[in-house]
């Protein structure tokens, strides 16, 4: 499985940028390599078109979420049950964090390293609001790819060995700050009760 994922690798950055905005696309609801390891050696490649690159992805990656929304809609949970393996317990930990966070958890599946295209998928599932869910994905996919453009195009090779720290990093400051707000505002709907 592993040498078919280089594969499949290679074969998108033979494209340039075309394989970069295709890769960025299916990866948001099939299962390919994330586009992340390609935008890195782009930008490192070529510095002065790191925000370009961010760009490509963060569009052609929202678009793609947009396609794994309607599989999820038309298709259903039967499709999930394929496309992942019959992870029923996946889904109900996804359908709980709707219920908690709604948009919100789009968000930070399409800015962390959490399985974005299971969310897409799943958002379809659970009839999401469509805007909501594209709004969330355009933000959390474009912050997560313009962090690592503009980090690399900033300081190149001297940070691309820590630059899954810096992702890490950042997302666990949003994620501590959406903790934040969500218990403030249930400390406040429940005093106004």
């Amino acid at each position: 499985m592993h040498e078919i994922l280089i594969k499949i690798n290679d074969l998108f950055q033979s494209l340039g940028v075309p394989g970069l905005a295709l890769n960025s696309f299916i990866e948001s609801f099939f299962l390919v390599p994330p586009p992340d390891i390609l935008l890195i050696s782009m930008d490192l490649a070529k510095p002065e078109k790191s925000l370009y690159y961010a760009t490509v992805c963060t569009i052609a990656s929202a678009f793609g979420g947009a396609v794994g929304y309607f599989i999820g809609k038309f298709g259903g949970r039967p499709v999930f049950n394929v496309l992942f393996k019959n992870k029923h317990e996946q889904f109900d930990r996804v359908e709980k964090l709707y219920e908690q966070y709604g948009s919100m958890a789009v968000f930070f599946s399409a800015f962390t390293p959490i399985p974005y295209k299971i969310f897409t998928i799943a958002s379809g599932i659970l009839n999401m609001n469509f805007w909501k869910f594209l709004i969330a994905s355009f933000l959390g996919r474009g912050l997560r790819f313009f962090i690592v453009s503009i980090v690399l195009m900033l300081f190149g090779d001297t940070i691309k060995e820590y630059i899954e720290w810096v992702i890490l990093g950042v997302s666990l400051l949003i994620i501590i700050f959406f903790v934040i707000l969500y218990k403030k505002r249930h400390i406040l709907k429940n005093s106004n009760k």
